[in-house]
């Protein structure tokens, strides 16, 4: 039985269209598609006791074809290396995670030059001590400043570390150094991925370019539907202004001319306090389990069902996600169901489903809000 991970993502995990336009590929002495190549990977599978009929080994069967592509495409060292590293770096990664599956956990960023007496570094440290009282392990980059005082909260044994090899900042924090929880990264794409692919939630402290990129990052990947929805905190210290300075700017220089739609704005949340932050995020999740698309209908998991009633109410306020069948006879709406049948998790948690328009994901954030403001059946 595979194992039932809390965050799932909402990307359907059919193969992508061949691109448009590619340059043909070069002539070998034999194409990784040819039905031999293919049999002889799958005698490969084989030895390593794979099913070589299930859809994991048709990723991995696919994965060693692009391979063999490589050097017939004339890639050269540097991206022979780039790919291979990215790969290696991923692949560690899921295992350390893949170690832990059934905790929640929340991904902490900001400075590293945050000093240990500035009210930021305590936030942070509450914050993480807060998290992991409630069940919760922390995520952060291992280095100095908050991401140090994001481990030094929960302390090391609900601490994950996922740090960058930089030419000045080559050492991890004293809280995680050593720790089997701890990878390191070579590339911050790699990196990255494995800070938003393995959080339900994300913590954001103030910061410099890097803690700006990781913010983007993660508002931009819940914004366009690439990653599950995600609470997302910002949280400072006591008297401190830098995220009411942001979010002034969010929605002067972006919302005023249009370049973000205004239930963007609700993909994050200012948080004065981190007992606010903390309560935010457990808020997020009181029914909310998580997301995924069957074709194109968007499931959303609860923990307990909700009235019908209340599913009339929010079809009626969120009509504008509800994507039109092209005909006025019965227009769709949102049902509570069982799973579906090509689903294979969390078949004993209630549905909310609707064919969804793919589009205005801030009203996504804002629905799953109304789903949890519901009474409990």
């Amino acid at each position: 039985m595979p194992v039932e991970h809390h965050r799932q993502e909402l990307e359907s995990p059919a193969p992508p269209p061949p691109p448009v336009g590619a340059p043909p590929e070069k002539p070998a002495a034999r194409r990784a598609d040819d039905p031999e190549v293919v049999a002889r990977i799958d005698d490969l599978l084989g030895t390593f006791g794979i099913d070589t009929t299930t859809f994991n080994a048709r990723m991995v069967r696919e994965l060693v074809q692009t391979a063999l592509k490589l050097i017939p495409d004339g890639r050269d060292t540097g991206e022979l290396k780039l790919m291979t590293t990215a790969i290696k770096e991923m692949r560690y990664a899921y295992r350390v995670f893949g170690a832990y599956p059934e905790p929640h956990k929340v991904s902490i960023f900001g400075s590293a030059r945050t000093p240990e007496g500035h009210p930021d570094y305590a936030a942070a440290r509450e914050f993480g001590k807060l998290m992991a009282e409630r069940g919760w392990m922390v995520i952060t980059g291992a280095g100095d400043g908050i991401m140090k005082a994001g481990h030094e909260g929960p302390g090391r044994e609900s601490s994950f570390g996922v740090a960058i090899r930089l030419p000045f900042e080559t050492n991890a924090n004293q809280v995680i150094a050593g720790d089997e929880k701890l990878v390191y990264f070579r590339y911050f794409f790699t990196r990255k991925l494995m800070f938003l692919s393995q959080s339900e939630a994300v913590a954001l402290f103030p910061g410099g370019f890097g803690t700006m990129d990781e913010a983007f990052e993660a508002l931009t990947l819940v914004q366009t539907g690439k990653s599950s929805m995600i609470p997302i905190v910002l949280v400072e210290g006591k008297n401190q202004t830098y995220w009411q300075e942001f979010d002034h700017a969010m929605r002067t220089m972006l919302l005023a001319r249009s370049w973000i739609s205004p239930e963007d704005i609700n993909l994050y949340r200012l948080c004065a306090t981190p007992q606010e932050a903390a309560d935010n995020i457990d808020r997020f999740y009181r029914n909310y389990h998580s997301s995924r698309y069957v074709k194109d209908t968007l499931v959303i998991r609860l923990k307990r069902p909700i009235a019908q009633r209340d599913v009339d109410r929010l079809t009626d306020e969120f009509k504008i996600l509800i994507k039109p069948d092209g005909t006025q006879l019965s227009p769709p709406k949102m049902v509570l169901r069982g799973p579906f049948d090509v689903e294979d998790d969390h078949l004993t948690l209630p549905r909310l489903c609707f064919p969804h328009t793919k589009y205005k994901f801030g009203m996504v954030r804002m629905l799953i809000d109304r789903i949890n403001d519901c009474e409990l059946v």
